[in-house]
């Protein structure tokens, strides 16, 4: 159809086009941006900023230590974080579905509402110890849940351990300059502690309780350890007992409180204990080996190598401090 030849509104004709407008084109961009919509060309994010976007747009609960934690911790803690009903069906097969909240080291995780920087803090030790690897970490929390509900963990903190026996092997006694609690153990002040190997488990699982109790899961969460055999004679070298009880607790250790240890110094060890030694090293990870430091006899010797982790003011006489000695 032709356009009409003459109009009786010439001002009208002098702005139609004389050819017929084009097919209409798609609306280009703004002229102030060259950028397309997003939805149009946007590409696959990576998990990595995934996770930074995460962290930014859904804040955790946050503690001095968990704000240490690296985008890659946060990624495997938020992963095991949502497997923890599983986890607690797994270890309790026996209680009603879905498991009550646990309490673990004086920390409560409800498994429908974990979101608690103590509990990140918790289950970040278990992550840790196993290089991130979240079915691995999941693995040891589940068994080390089973562990304490077999072993009857609450029983056996509250138990009466004869103080003849065990009242001056374990001491808890002042800070180390990173404010972690110093935990002694003084292994030459009753040479019957380890007569009976189960009943010195029992004391040594309560003792390792007690010592975990000093810690908030909001500024510390790991101790120094010191172990002092002073006294011990040569004989405990020989001694079956002492040999069984130093694997048996070693191994617990290991299985079931992962990252509670930041240094370990084993003073006044003559060369006859070494097996002590050998018997961490074929037991625990690298890693933790290298938290161990074995050191000598004489209170000069032994402050040269406490002196740079714990205060003068905090440390024993009989270690080269200036704090008073044990009561």
């Amino acid at each position: 159809m032709s356009e009409p030849a003459q109009l009786a509104e010439p001002a009208v004709a002098a702005v139609v086009p004389a050819a017929p407008p084009p097919a209409p084109a798609p609306q280009s961009e703004p002229r102030t941006s060259h950028l397309p919509p997003p939805a149009a060309h946007a590409q696959p994010l990576s998990a990595a900023f995934q996770n930074t976007v995460s962290v930014v747009q859904d804040a955790e609960p946050q503690n001095a230590l968990t704000q240490k934690f690296t985008e890659p911790e946060w990624a495997a803690l938020r992963e095991l974080r949502a497997q923890l009903p599983d986890v607690f069906a797994d270890a309790f097969p026996d209680r009603p579905k879905p498991v009550a909240p646990v309490t673990i080291w004086g920390v409560t995780i409800d498994a429908a509402s974990p979101r608690d920087a103590r509990v990140s803090v918790v289950l970040m030790k278990f992550l840790r110890a196993r290089d991130l690897d979240v079915p691995a970490a999941r693995t040891m929390l589940t068994e080390t849940l089973r562990w304490r509900d077999a072993f009857k963990i609450d029983e056996v903190v509250k138990a009466s351990y004869d103080e003849k026996t065990f009242g001056n092997i374990g001491k808890i006694f002042g800070h180390d300059k990173e404010g972690r609690p110093v935990v002694y153990n003084l292994y030459g002040e009753n040479k019957h502690a380890f007569d009976d190997v189960d009943v010195f488990i029992r004391w040594r699982i309560a003792f390792m309780e007690k010592s975990i109790g000093e810690l908030d899961f909001e500024t510390r969460d790991q101790t120094l350890q010191i172990h002092d055999y002073g006294g011990v004679s040569v004989l405990f070298g020989r001694n079956a007992n002492q040999k069984a009880a130093a694997a048996q607790a070693t191994q617990i250790f290991r299985d079931y409180y992962p990252e509670f240890l930041s240094n370990k110094f084993f003073v006044n060890m003559p060369s006859v204990l070494s097996w002590v030694f050998w018997i961490f090293k074929s037991i625990l990870p690298a890693k933790t080996l290298a938290k161990m430091n074995m050191v000598g006899s004489g209170r000069s010797t032994i402050a040269a190598a406490l002196l740079p982790y714990i205060d003068a003011s905090q440390l024993p006489k009989r270690y080269g401090g200036d704090a008073p000695d044990f009561a």
